[in-house]
């Protein structure tokens, strides 16, 4: 009597033959004109797929190809300044609407309408949205119609991120502190923006401003831009993503101000920390704390003060702008686009 493991075994052999008999009887039955529409449906699929693949911007490229080209235009102190009249960051007149629609339709054209309700309602209604928004939250260029508002985010919101950039913060201080020696030799050294403030000084050092990498900068800290490769909902294709080191020093205060949008989140991993600084977000103030994140809506009204003294130190944090979780991944590849740098 043959084992019970041998029998099941040929039990399969033989269902398996069967299916394949029957496979090939439904092919010899089917209609040739079905099979050549299904092939050639098919053929489409994969075509859509490599256009849609290969059109896509990429994110980040490595740090020893960021110098060709770095010089060609706008640097200035290694820093990245818009020059173009038509930006749509910079842009503050009623053809902005009319160009975020072009961009829209041609977006759409090239992928889909599927997923773009709420940035064609924000889009189209982009004025009264701006002018009617309550005086504590006002995002100067754009703002998305129904996301959850709130001046602050709990570190579940990017978990992932703040995970990572948590655990990378000795990594990024190392950096910073080589950077920081510099300032011993000069008032300004090569590749820091002196940002205005009616005290004290703030300075920052970008890695990305406006969606565009500062290649001479990002030389600089070859592990910190390395990181931002790693996180999954960094901003970098478009023009309100930025990355920085940003430096307060003792008695600065700066005024309050809006940012341009609400679709992203704007996280500062804390370097240096003394007492006395704070960060105010819709009139909720925060401290922030070495080694960890603190992430908040930089639409809100918002400032931020030192007010230590000199033997303080300066406040130093990381900031990095993520993606808001309430942006759906449809939605973020078409603000890629509308948005992109210099479109």
């Amino acid at each position: 009597m043959l084992p019970e493991w041998l029998v099941a075994w040929s039990w399969s052999l033989d269902g398996l033959r069967d299916c394949i008999a029957t496979g090939i009887q439904s092919v010899r039955d089917c209609d040739t004109t079905a099979i050549v529409t299904v092939a050639c449906l098919l053929v489409l699929f994969v075509w859509y797929c490599y256009h849609v693949g290969r059109e896509q911007p990429r994110p980040y490229v490595s740090v020893n190809s960021l110098m060709q080209g770095a010089d060609a235009s706008g640097l200035q102190n290694g820093y990245v300044y818009c020059q173009s009249p038509e930006c749509v960051r910079c842009t503050h007149n009623e053809g902005l609407n009319q160009k975020l629609y072009h961009n829209l339709q041609e977006y759409a054209k090239r992928y889909s309408w599927a997923g773009m309700g709420r940035i064609h309602k924000g889009i189209r209604e982009q004025g009264r949205y701006l002018s009617s928004r309550p005086s504590i939250q006002k995002p100067e260029v754009f703002f998305l119609p129904d996301l959850p508002t709130t001046p602050y985010f709990s570190r579940d919101a990017q978990k992932h991120d703040v995970e990572l950039l948590e655990r990378s913060f000795q990594t990024v201080l190392c950096e910073f502190e080589a950077l920081y020696k510099a300032f011993s030799n000069c008032s300004l050294p090569q590749g820091w923006k002196m940002n205005s403030t009616p005290s004290g000084e703030w300075v920052t050092f970008y890695l990305v401003n406006q969606g565009v990498c500062v290649p001479r900068n990002c030389r600089k800290c070859p592990r910190t831009y390395r990181l931002l490769g790693s996180l999954r909902t960094c901003i970098g294709n478009n023009v309100f993503g930025n990355a920085c080191i940003s430096v307060l020093s003792p008695g600065t205060v700066i005024t309050e101000h809006y940012g341009p949008t609400n679709i992203r989140i704007r996280c500062h991993l804390g370097l240096r920390t003394p007492s006395g600084c704070e960060l105010v977000v819709g009139g909720e103030p925060q401290c922030w704390a070495e080694g960890r994140c603190l992430l908040f809506d930089d639409s809100f009204l918002h400032t931020a003060f030192h007010g230590g003294s000199a033997e303080d130190g300066p406040r130093v944090v990381f900031m990095v702008d993520l993606w808001h979780p309430n942006v759906a991944a449809a939605e973020r590849q078409a603000l890629d686009f509308i948005f992109a740098p210099g479109r």
